[in-house]
């Protein structure tokens, strides 16, 4: 071979050796740029799978409070709630031995986040009453007892009136 043969393989094989070395430092390069895209999919990933848990967990979390207070707000209409919820009352309450007097129905409160209120007047025994207290909750409608009046019956001993006021809210 001749020197200048010799010179143009010398500098073709120190072009090509830095070409390598250029490539493989830029392909690193960008092996590191997908890494810390995999890093940042896997946190995602986690951060998701953490979403995940939470809603399960809140899922299980209504399950037990629709069992506890046995409501179905599948079963809500706007329409028949309160007419629904009223039977459910009256029913718990002559049930349980007390007697409903006068009912009245009014308009909710335009501030509250509730679809109507209603005053119920009973009369019964101590016992009864509590238990029909306590039963209000357990009806499966979304009641919340606003005010409760409590005074002695003075025309049959042992019993007292009740008064109560009842928003239905969803």
């Amino acid at each position: 071979m001749t020197t200048q043969e010799k010179r143009t393989l010398k500098w073709g094989s120190i072009l090509l050796a830095l070409y390598l070395v250029v490539f493989l430092l830029t392909r690193n390069g960008k092996g590191n740029g997908s890494t810390s895209e995999y890093e940042r999919f896997a946190g995602s990933e986690t951060s998701f799978m953490q979403e995940v848990r939470k809603l399960e967990t809140k899922e299980l979390q209504l399950e037990k409070l629709n069992q506890t207070f046995k409501m179905d707000p599948a079963r809500f209409s706007k329409t028949t709630v309160v007419a629904d919820a009223s039977a459910a009352i009256q029913n718990a309450a002559t049930g349980g031995g007390i007697t409903i007097g006068p009912i009245r129905e009014s308009a909710a409160r335009s501030s509250a986040r509730e679809i109507t209120s209603m005053q119920i007047e009973g009369v019964g025994p101590v016992p009864a009453a509590m238990k029909f207290l306590h039963q209000i909750n357990g009806l499966g409608y979304p009641l919340l007892i606003d005010s409760l009046q409590i005074n002695p019956d003075n025309s049959q001993p042992g019993n007292i009136k009740i008064n109560l006021t009842i928003d239905f809210g969803l």
